[in-house]
This record gives C-alpha cells, sequence and structure tokens, in this order.
C-alpha cells in the first residue's frame, strides 16, 4: 500500500473522529459549563454568553452538546466493542470446529435475525429497566448476531487454506488456530464492519434516547436533547437542530473513514500466517 493517496474525505471523517475523541476524553475542561447548570430562560437564542444558546429549562446548549457527545460516543463504542467481541468470538469458533457446534450456534443467532431490534430491545427495556449496563448488553447481544454471519463467512474461507490445515496437523489446538492463523488474516473486513457496527449502534442508542428508553435526565445525550427541544422549532428556535446535526455529523465522519477503509486492498490470504 506504499504510495496510496488518502483521499479528503478520509481525512474530513478522521478529523470528525478525533473531535469526538475530544469530546470523550476531555469534556469537563472544554465545556463552558457544568452539564445541569441553568443558565438562561428557556430556548434563548445563541448569543455572546452561549453560544447555541439555551435548552428547554434554560441549561447551556454547547455544554449539553458536549456532555451529550461524550456519553453518546462513549456508551456506542462500549457496545460495539462488546458486540465485536460476541459476534466474532462465536462466528471463529462455529468456522472452526465441528458441524455440531456450528449449526447450533448458527440456530441460535438465526432466531436472533428473525426478531426486529428495535421491538426487542424494547420488550427487554420493558422488562429489565434501561439503565446503561443493561442498555450496553441488549445491544451487543442483537447486534452480534449481524457480525457474527461475517466473522463466520470469513472464517470459512480462511479454515480451508493450506497453512490452518498444517497447523492442526502439528497439533495446534483451536485457541491457536483463531488467534494466530484465522484473525491476523480476518483483520481488514472486521475493522471495517467495526466501524459500520458503530455508526447502526449510534443511531440506535439515540433513537431509544429519543423515545425516552434510552440515557435517562440529567445526563445528556443526543437523542434525548432533540426530543426534549423539539418542540421549540414552533417558536423559531434551534436547539434541537444542533444535536440532531451532531448525530449526523459523527456518523458521517466514521461513514468516512469506514468507506476509506474498505477502499484498502484487503491483506493477501495467508499474508499472516506463521511460517
Amino acid at each position: 500500500m506504499a504510495g496510496r493517496k488518502v483521499p479528503v474525505t478520509a481525512y474530513i471523517g478522521g478529523i470528525i473522529v478525533l473531535l469526538a475523541v475530544i469530546m470523550i476524553l476531555f469534556a469537563p475542561w472544554i465545556a463552558p459549563y457544568p452539564q445541569t447548570k441553568i443558565v438562561g430562560g428557556v430556548w434563548d437564542l445563541p448569543n455572546a454568553k452561549d453560544w447555541l444558546g439555551t435548552d428547554s429549562i434554560g441549561r447551556d446548549m454547547l455544554s449539553r452538546l458536549i456532555y451529550g457527545g461524550r456519553t453518546s460516543v462513549s456508551i456506542a463504542l462500549i457496545a460495539t466493542c462488546l458486540t465485536m467481541i460476541i459476534g466474532v468470538g462465536l462466528g471463529f469458533v462455529a468456522a472452526s470446529t465441528n458441524k455440531l457446534v456450528d449449526n447450533v450456534i448458527s440456530r441460535i443467532v438465526d432466531v436472533l435475525l428473525a426478531m426486529p431490534i428495535l421491538i426487542f430491545g424494547l420488550m427487554v427495556f420493558a422488562v429489565l429497566g434501561t439503565s446503561i449496563p443493561i442498555m450496553i448488553i441488549t445491544i451487543a447481544v442483537l447486534e452480534s448476531t449481524r457480525v457474527f454471519r461475517l466473522a463466520r463467512a470469513v472464517a470459512m474461507n480462511i479454515t480451508v487454506m493450506d497453512y490452518v490445515q498444517v497447523a492442526r496437523l502439528r497439533g495446534e489446538g483451536i485457541g491457536w488456530v483463531i488467534f494466530r492463523e484465522i484473525l491476523p488474516n480476518a483483520l481488514p473486513p472486521l475493522v471495517a464492519e467495526f466501524g459500520l457496527r458503530f455508526c447502526f449502534t449510534f443511531l440506535f442508542i439515540a433513537s431509544l434516547s429519543f423515545l425516552g428508553l434510552g440515557i435517562q435526565p440529567p445526563a445528556a445525550d443526543w437523542g434525548s436533547m432533540v426530543h426534549d427541544n423539539a418542540q421549540a422549532i414552533s417558536f423559531g428556535g434551534f436547539a434541537p437542530l444542533f444535536p440532531a446535526g451532531a448525530i449526523a455529523v459523527v456518523t458521517i465522519g466514521v461513514n468516512l473513514v469506514v468507506d476509506w477503509l474498505l477502499s484498502i486492498h484487503a491483506l493477501p490470504a495467508g499474508a499472516g500466517a506463521e511460517i
């Protein structure tokens, strides 16, 4: 890949992702006010003191936007990491073991895939509540079914390679085969899948918060900020446009990076195998 020119869109996406990371790490230091502090009237327009105006109860929109980004992005990132661990792990195990294990895991995944994610998630939250740990685990389990399909398909193509068969013939266990033979050669599509899963998870969390089932008040969250300030549009305010725009910008930024990753040629089969 030496000499490959990085497109401008990849730089734009990278800058957006970098800004999101800065919000996660430094929100308390860059936000003008604490996220729950009331600093003005209801839906004040942007001014010199409050650059993005105020929300439905007079809190600074810029501060809420920064803290909301920290909450939304960090929870989506944690849920996506857990999604990849579950999906990739089960996919590799299904592809590397016997037919019985593969069939059992695949059928369980088929059952979960048959259920609409939003409806199933709402059922779980109605029974178990809407705490952040429950939300993360529920989203991870549901989204991991999509990752499982990709990981299994990629691993199936790798397990028939000569270097994998040689590893098995010399007595290597399933752990060695997965971590030393399959995983290094499956990384390119899995990295791209991580970016796509993050986008879906991020939007799903925003949707739950908009419905009142995601991040609960008084914590700031972009989805709930859109819901709480939606009526401001009727009074000529801009409050709901800022979190809605932030959701769109972060999603577009991650997609631009993912598109660039997808455009890079995958490692040739066997490139990561041990010699």
